[in-house]
């Protein structure tokens, strides 16, 4: 008699859309996808009722959710949006077996060992390493920064703040962006580069230092005109970021010896993906004195999987049910 087929249903909430998906437990198959904006309901309690019914899966009772705030205990507060909620008044609430509630980047970081050869891209080193504890960093609104670390045959995610420790300037130029961005925040933290922010951040400094006087633009402005070849300053803020954005992730890899492997995932990098290859990414990630050797070892993976978020939960949730 053939085994019946457990799904589950994972979610990903972000401070402005909630993307929830069904998933085939032993494949990690995703489908029935959704997407609401978050302001559409009062609670995600009513948000994820809300797709049960609408998609007819009222009978699933194992739920995982990916949240873009901290998850430290029952308590749950979004960072930037106003739903908060008790994970087990929830589960008694919408009467489920399992609710599994996590940080956002705990779910990228336990989506790494379900990637499929097409949703990654190899970027110099040698081959991942079995067992060995990865990486995974990710630009967008902010800068997520996570490690993955195999025990036995699970995963052991370990999110933290990785993003606003302090960034360290490697050259003139650099030193004058730190100037620019500590006489406005104080603190010049990855975060303040690494991120849709922080390449406005940088185009904007670098127009300061080549006295240019030039608008505003936004980060999506900023990458098409990098893209098109039609701005240099734009081209230099790309260029800049991917600098900085390999010396980070060469930090993450030295840190916790990451021969699994660097994962960079966020909405930025696949964007801007054409301009990689000619930027000092990977050279800034090997560039690390005595041990530059031991970092050009490592592989770095773009991550280009469309759900990252929903494909970890789903992974996460699937670990934990097994026991």
């Amino acid at each position: 008699m053939a085994k019946m087929r457990q799904f589950a249903i994972v979610a990903d909430i972000g401070g402005t859309n909630a993307r929830f998906s069904r998933v085939a437990l032993d494949t990690l198959a995703l489908d029935q996808v959704a997407v609401y904006p978050c302001a559409d309901f009062e609670s995600l309690a009513d948000a994820l009722s809300h797709y049960q019914q609408e998609q007819q899966l009222t009978d699933i009772k194992d739920v995982a959710i990916a949240i873009a705030c901290p998850v430290n205990d029952d308590e749950v507060r979004m960072t930037n949006f106003h739903w908060q909620f008790s994970i087990k008044g929830m589960q008694q609430q919408l009467k489920l077996n399992t609710l599994l509630v996590m940080n956002d980047f705990t779910a990228v970081a336990m989506c790494l060992p379900a990637l499929a050869d097409d949703q990654k891209i190899q970027i110099g080193g040698q081959s991942a390493v079995r067992g060995k504890p990865m990486a995974v960093l990710g630009a967008g609104t902010g800068l997520g920064v996570a490690h993955l670390v195999p025990v036995a045959d699970k995963f052991i995610p370990l999110p933290g703040e990785g993003g606003h420790v302090d960034w360290a300037p490697q050259n003139e130029q650099e030193w004058f962006i730190q100037r620019q961005l500590a006489a406005q925040y104080g603190h010049v933290s990855p975060e303040r580069l690494l991120s849709g922010p922080g390449l406005e951040a940088i185009y904007q400094a670098l127009a300061a230092l080549q006295q240019v006087a030039t608008p505003a633009l936004s980060a999506g402005e900023i990458g098409q005109q990098a893209l098109s070849g039609s701005s240099t300053l734009a081209a230099a803020a790309v260029q800049q970021f991917y600098a900085s954005l390999g010396s980070v992730a060469g930090d993450l890899a030295l840190t916790l010896s990451t021969f699994g492997g660097v994962y960079v995932a966020g909405g930025i990098v696949p964007k801007l993906l054409p301009l990689l290859g000619s930027s000092e990414f990977r050279a800034r990630f090997e560039a690390k004195g005595r041990f530059t050797d031991f970092n050009r070892q490592i592989p770095i993976f773009i991550v280009t999987a469309e759900q990252p978020g929903l494909l970890g939960a789903a992974v996460y949730l699937k670990q934990t049910l097994a026991g």
